[in-house]
């Protein structure tokens, strides 16, 4: 397999794969998309919500804030070592509390993990009028994409020229669009080790 990249920058990238097949991409875009671990907001505590909105849908807008991660520092809750309980490697609190007239935006929420933080400051989550006060606690942790789409990796796409894949990776999370692909090619490398252990075992 070579891997030549086209274009890159940090959030897209177009590469071109050869010695590979249809079903080899086909899995490799389905993982990009669906498989890697990204970071979103999971549950909402809301103590003052005066805005116009209800209290699920703002907790909806939260949950599709792209957030920055470290992939290499934080777990699943289910595999840590604090048992789901939820501690400082695998769940993240954010606080927001604000008082209008003021739209309030992602970069509004505060973090207790400067790694993990909204990618972009300016994402509106809803206006408030004067007098109206908008109060809560977030909590952010891993999850993947085929659980929910709030942590979908990327939107990917590919064509074939000549027997060569090119590959137009564009990242939806908080990893940059190189991180995705490799991301992606360890997941698949731990898929592969699983099918050869469960083979192993019918011999």
């Amino acid at each position: 397999m070579k891997v030549k990249i086209l274009e890159k920058n940090n959030y897209k990238m177009k590469l071109q794969i050869e010695g590979i097949n249809a079903a080899f991409a086909g899995e490799l875009r389905r993982i990009m998309i669906s498989e890697i671990p990204t970071m979103a907001i999971e549950w909402v505590d809301f103590h003052t919500n005066d805005s116009i909105l209800w209290d699920e849908i703002i907790a909806h807008r939260l949950g599709l804030i792209p957030l920055t991660f470290d992939p290499d520092f934080f777990n699943f809750k289910d595999e840590c070592q604090c048992e789901g309980r939820g501690c400082t490697r695998c769940q993240i609190a954010f606080a927001l509390k604000k008082k209008g007239p003021c739209t309030v935006y992602s970069g509004d929420l505060k973090t207790t993990d400067d790694r993990v933080k909204p990618v972009f400051d300016k994402v509106p989550i809803v206006e408030l009028m004067e007098g109206q006060e908008l109060e809560l606690e977030a909590y952010a942790e891993l999850g993947i994409g085929r659980k929910h789409a709030k942590w979908q990796g990327a939107v990917v796409g590919y064509k074939v020229d000549k027997g060569r894949f090119i590959f137009n990776i564009e990242s939806v999370c908080g990893l940059k669009a190189e991180q995705v692909f490799l991301q992606a090619l360890k997941v698949l490398n731990e898929k592969l080790e699983d099918f050869i252990k469960d083979v192993e075992r019918i011999k």
